[in-house]
């Protein structure tokens, strides 16, 4: 039996909206962390030192980098002639070996989360919102929380900052359209804000002065969460400014 072509344009798009459907969830599927089998999960923290090797010893084969903000499962321990500590880990159901225990934190481990915040002296602004955020999703009851949210939302601004002059060194290079879309909507889909949205940081843009500026989360949980301790009142203060800011002629 043959379809009539009102049939066939129904049936297509029925097929085109399954399609569509499928891969908005496959979209989805593929964003959410991947979670290792067995063990202890830990995640890696410090990708310098997360080499997956054959052996529990720096100088063993290499069988692959992992990648900052990867779970892996930890099925033991052993420490190399040198004295490191490597854990035997598994980053899913086909690839395991021995990685640098320096790399990963976790946060049934005793003081990983002050290692963590060690971890973010001298790094740049995206080294420091990306390991910040690490600590955000890992260590929800520890005290050093509200040190590491001010952290967060300090190298948010400074990277607001930097993002502003490279936007708009770009944007002067290759003149926008005078009949195109609005000028803030090209500032607001710069990719150099990508990489930031993924971790979380939410971005403004302020159209007089043309610059970006951090949305402020991290510093209104501080002020909501810890309002006793001392990164309250820094916190305050970067909220304040920024109340100002959004309220100048």
């Amino acid at each position: 039996m043959f379809c009539t072509a009102a049939k066939f344009r129904r049936l297509s798009l029925a097929g085109f909206v399954l399609i569509i459907v499928a891969a908005y969830a496959f979209d989805a599927l593929a964003q959410k962390p991947r979670i290792p089998p067995g063990g202890h999960l830990a995640v890696v923290a410090d990708e310098r030192l997360a080499a997956l090797r054959s052996m529990p010893d720096p100088s063993a084969r290499l069988l692959r980098r992992v990648g900052r903000g990867r779970f892996v499962s930890i099925r033991g321990s052993s420490r190399s002639r040198d004295g490191l500590i490597f854990h035997q880990v598994a980053i899913n159901r086909r690839t395991s070996g021995w990685i640098q225990s320096d790399a990963v934190v976790a946060s049934w481990r005793p003081g990983d989360d002050e290692r963590l915040v060690r971890l973010l002296d001298g790094a740049d602004e995206f080294e420091r919102v990306a390991r910040a955020k690490i600590f955000l999703d890992m260590f929800s009851r520890s005290a050093l929380r509200p040190k590491v949210l001010l952290i967060y939302g300090d190298a948010a601004e400074e990277a607001a900052t930097r993002l502003s002059r490279e936007a708009e060194r770009r944007f002067e290079r290759r003149e926008l359209p005078a009949n195109g879309a609005p000028e803030f909507s090209y500032y607001l889909n710069y990719n150099g804000l990508d990489r930031y949205n993924r971790q979380g940081v939410t971005f403004v843009f302020d159209r007089t002065t043309k610059r970006f500026h951090y949305e402020g989360w991290a510093w209104r949980e501080i002020v909501r969460r810890y309002p006793n301790g001392p990164e309250a009142l820094e916190a305050s203060k970067r909220l304040g400014s920024k109340i100002l800011r959004n309220n100048l002629p």
